[in-house]
C-alpha cells in the first residue's frame, strides 16, 4: 500500500512529507498526535506515558497487532479500552486534513484477463496512485515524492523500479515529461515499519476499511454498518480526492 507524501516545512525530518496547512495541525503534530495516541493504548492501570515510552519504547500502530490484540495492544481485549482507543483514532482521522487516495485491484480478474501479461498487482497499484497523485500535485501547483513500507530484499527492488520506470517512461496516459514536473525524485523511498513512520502507520491503518468502504460502495460485498472500520469510513470519506478512488477488477 504505497503512501504518497508531499515536503514538509524546514525543520521537520520525520518521513510523512505533507504541509503543515494539509493536516490542520502544525508540521510534526500528526507524528506526535500518533504516538500519544500509542502510548495511550499500551498504558497499563494509571501509569503515565512517560512511564510508558520508559518501559516500552514508543508503540508503532500496526493494524495486524491491533486486531489480534498482540504486543502491547494487548490491553484492546479489554472492551472499555478499546472503545476508548477506538472513538480516539475515529476523532482523530475526523480532525486530521489529508487527501486519501485508495486502488483496490481484483488480482484474480486481472490474472484470468491478462494471463501472462498481466502487472504484478503491487506495481499496477503504484502505477494507479502515482497518476492520480501526479494530478493532484498539478492542481496544487506543487511539487512532493512519494514514501512506501518496505516489504523486504527482492519485494523492494522491484518495487523501486517499478516507479523509476513511471519516471522514466511515463505511463499509458501519462508520459514522462509530466511526471517529472512534479515529483521531485526517481527513487521511491522506502522505510520499514518499525522505524515509526507516522503517514505509513496511518495508511497502514486506513488501508483496509478504505478498500472495504469502496467495494461496499460499488455494491460488490455487502456493508457492515456496525464495524469499526464502518466508523472509520465515516470519518475519512469526505477526505477523498476527486479522482481518489479506483476500483479495477
Amino acid at each position: 500500500r504505497p503512501a504518497v507524501e508531499r515536503p514538509l516545512a524546514r525543520d521537520d525530518h520525520v518521513a510523512l512529507r505533507l504541509l503543515p496547512n494539509d493536516l490542520g495541525v502544525p508540521a510534526g503534530e500528526l507524528d506526535r498526535r500518533l504516538v500519544r495516541l500509542a502510548a495511550r493504548v499500551a498504558e497499563e492501570d494509571a501509569r503515565a506515558e512517560r512511564e510508558v515510552d520508559e518501559i516500552l519504547g514508543e508503540p508503532v500502530l500496526h493494524r495486524e497487532d491491533i486486531y489480534n490484540r498482540r504486543h502491547a495492544f494487548g490491553v484492546l481485549a479489554d472492551p472499555e479500552r478499546n472503545a476508548a482507543w477506538e472513538n480516539a483514532f475515529v476523532a482523530f482521522v475526523q480532525t486530521a486534513r489529508f487527501r486519501l487516495f485508495t486502488v483496490v485491484i481484483d488480482k484474480k480478474a486481472h490474472k484470468d484477463r491478462y494471463g501472462g501479461a498481466a502487472i504484478h498487482p503491487y506495481h499496477l497499484c503504484l502505477t494507479f496512485l502515482v497518476e492520480r497523485y501526479r494530478g493532484y500535485l498539478m492542481h496544487m501547483k506543487a511539487n512532493g515524492d512519494v514514501l512506501a513500507e518496505s516489504r523486504g530484499g527482492r519485494e523492494d527492488l522491484a518495487l523501486k523500479d517499478a516507479f523509476r520506470k513511471v519516471w522514466s517512461q511515463g505511463t499509458y496516459y501519462i508520459s514522462a515529461e509530466e511526471f517529472q514536473k512534479v515529483l521531485t525524485s526517481k527513487e521511491l523511498k522506502l522505510k520499514r515499519k518499525e522505524q515509526n513512520v507516522a503517514g505509513l502507520q496511518l495508511a497502514d491503518l486506513i488501508a483496509h476499511p478504505s478498500k472495504l468502504y469502496i467495494l461496499a460502495s460499488r455494491g460488490k460485498i455487502p456493508a457492515s454498518p456496525t464495524s469499526f472500520g464502518t466508523r472509520l469510513a465515516q470519518a475519512f470519506r469526505g477526505k477523498y480526492d476527486l479522482i481518489g478512488q479506483k476500483l479495477f477488477d
